[in-house]
């Protein structure tokens, strides 16, 4: 990845997610931003802000393409995961020191192409593309991580259709376009 980000720059950005929904949750008075002013946390890269709380999703927020400096970035997608992801309630105060944190920094999503079905399933990298599938107006992603729970290529996809709001075979019969990208992972142990 071009824009590797270090080890020791992955746990500051995690813990400014702790302390940016900490804090707008009123359980800390204020948001540290010292040591973040590393040359690659300015750049603007693409991320995702995932929350789980019992090895289960309890928000995932982020953008596919940059939409401002990194650090930025990753703030944002703090406070719309904890409290802005449709799927959930907002975070709770109780809740928060139950939820784990995962931050992906995204590559540059770059188009894939293939024949047919079959091809598509041969060109995926299971844990290690993230997909993006699209028909007209229907889209949706899952990052490399999801790969974990779906690692069939085949129910991958299907679940991706489904989440893009498309027949679980839209990707053998429709020809979505696919565009694929990696990420650079960080997580609360």
């Amino acid at each position: 990845m071009r824009d590797t980000v270090t080890d020791e720059c992955g746990v500051r950005l995690i813990r400014l997610v702790r302390e940016t929904i900490g804090h707008k949750l009123g359980q800390v008075e204020e948001v540290d931003q010292s040591g973040l002013d590393d040359d690659v946390l300015n750049r603007h890269l693409a991320t995702f802000v995932t929350l789980k709380k019992d090895n289960k999703l309890r928000g995932c927020i982020g953008n596919l393409e940059p939409v401002g400096p990194l650090v930025t970035s990753i703030a944002d997608n703090a406070q719309s995961a904890a409290f802005h992801d449709h799927r959930f309630s907002p975070l709770s105060r109780e809740e928060f020191g139950d939820v784990v944190i995962d931050i992906s920094i995204l590559t540059r999503p770059e188009p894939l192409s293939y024949e047919d079905g079959k091809d598509l399933v041969k060109k995926l990298r299971p844990g290690i593309d993230g997909v993006i599938l699209q028909k007209g107006r229907a889209r949706a992603t899952f990052l490399p991580q999801v790969w974990d729970q779906l690692p069939h290529p085949r129910m991958f996809l299907e679940h991706l259709c489904r989440k893009a709001g498309l027949a679980p075979t839209a990707w053998w019969d429709q020809h979505p376009e696919i565009h694929i990208y990696q990420v650079q992972s960080f997580h609360e142990e």
